[in-house]
């Protein structure tokens, strides 16, 4: 059963296995409760980057923070569309659920690298070490993707049968 399986789909799984929980749980405490979601410790720093360096009033900080909501869901259901293609065996074969997986990873690493960004200017520490953890995850997984390319199917070229000795070779028998 798991002979067909590449590291890139291992990798893969298990880093959806964390981005999937933890990031729609910080998702749906944004979309509860929009200012007090933000101003949690996984999105802290952008929330005080928005309030001190852009100088955000409260309906602009509500629409920021649903939209870092929405990036997040965004993320997460390209992780699951990639989980539930990675269940067919032709599609992990063939390396079709990766596209899935690099998009998940191109956005996730965005947001993390922007939100790392912004735990440095704030100065906030923790969150700094949270950002730059996810970030290094997503991008390690990228790394692996991009090195280990899927098994190319062999082609298989028709031979040309040998023509028996009774017929000629004309150029309709070719």
């Amino acid at each position: 059963m798991f002979r067909n399986w590449r590291i890139g789909s291992v990798n893969g799984a298990l880093v959806a296995a964390y981005f999937i929980p933890a990031w729609t749980l910080v998702a749906f405490n944004i979309m509860v409760a929009p200012v007090h979601g933000l101003y949690e410790r996984p999105t802290v720093a952008v929330a005080l980057f928005l309030s001190d360096h852009l100088q955000m009033a409260g309906m602009s900080t509500v629409r920021a923070a649903w939209l870092l909501a929405l990036g997040r869901l965004t993320v997460v259901a390209f992780f699951a569309i990639y989980l539930t293609l990675l269940c067919i065996p032709r599609a992990r074969k063939s390396g079709g659920s990766d596209e899935a997986l690099g998009i998940a990873l191109a956005i996730g690493s965005l947001i993390s690298f922007a939100s790392m960004v912004m735990a440095s200017k704030v100065g906030e520490m923790a969150a700094l070490r949270l950002h730059a953890t996810e970030l290094l995850l997503l991008l390690g997984a990228a790394i692996v993707i991009v090195i280990e390319r899927p098994e190319a199917t062999p082609k298989t070229a028709e031979a040309a049968a040998p023509l028996a000795l009774e017929q000629a070779e004309l150029l309709h028998n070719r």
